[in-house]
């Protein structure tokens, strides 16, 4: 059965954002967390994740505001990220996985992200400049592979830079007009934020 133009209209987008719950403070160098294995320092990232709901927006409403728009979506995901559910996430995933396994963890994180539309994740990098063999590194980028969402967006901080990567399923997005609509949004939401200084 065909979905009918209301239907579709009212169809939701939801983000699937990735938390990284650990915490920053218990970070111990690589030689310490070796040198001491009963400390209570957990090797690894722990993580969460929380579902966002995508507004739709409308091209032709003059009345929008990219800041308002940014604004309403980093309130909706501070709010849910500083909310119990995320670490309850964390420790339901931390269960699973130390009574049914990694095999059943994967599962059911997978099944998670099978129900969103998109994910969206972000990384603190290194604030100085590294090197691997003895070559400087001039940027870093993430991307998480093999999810069954149609679009990825991961960001990631290095010496005070930001980088955005992302991935779509192939053949999904005209990469050219993908790449001239975020343009054009970043231009938008640059432009609103100059004329509100």
């Amino acid at each position: 059965m065909e979905e009918t133009s209301e239907e579709t209209k009212n169809a939701k987008s939801t983000a699937l954002v990735l938390l990284n719950t650990r915490s920053i403070g218990g970070y111990k160098s690589v030689d310490e967390m070796v040198q001491n294995q009963e400390a209570q320092v957990q090797w690894g990232n722990q993580f969460g994740f929380l579902h966002v709901s995508l507004p739709e927006l409308d091209e032709n409403n003059h009345s929008l505001n990219p800041l308002k728009f940014v604004q309403e979506i980093q309130n909706v995901i501070k709010r849910k990220r500083n909310s119990s559910a995320v670490y309850l996430t964390g420790m339901l995933l931390e269960s699973v996985r130390k009574y049914r396994g990694p095999e059943a963890t994967a599962e059911y994180i997978h099944s998670t992200l099978k129900n969103s539309s998109m994910t969206v994740s972000n990384m603190i990098g290194p604030l100085e400049k590294m090197t691997l063999a003895n070559q400087p590194i001039k940027g870093l980028y993430f991307m998480v592979v093999n999810v069954p969402q149609s679009l990825t967006v991961t960001i990631m901080s290095y010496m005070d830079q930001l980088r955005v990567a992302v991935g779509t399923e192939k053949g999904l997005i005209d990469p050219v007009k993908f790449s001239a609509c975020t343009q054009k949004a970043f231009n938008m939401m640059f432009n609103a934020a100059v004329k509100s200084i």
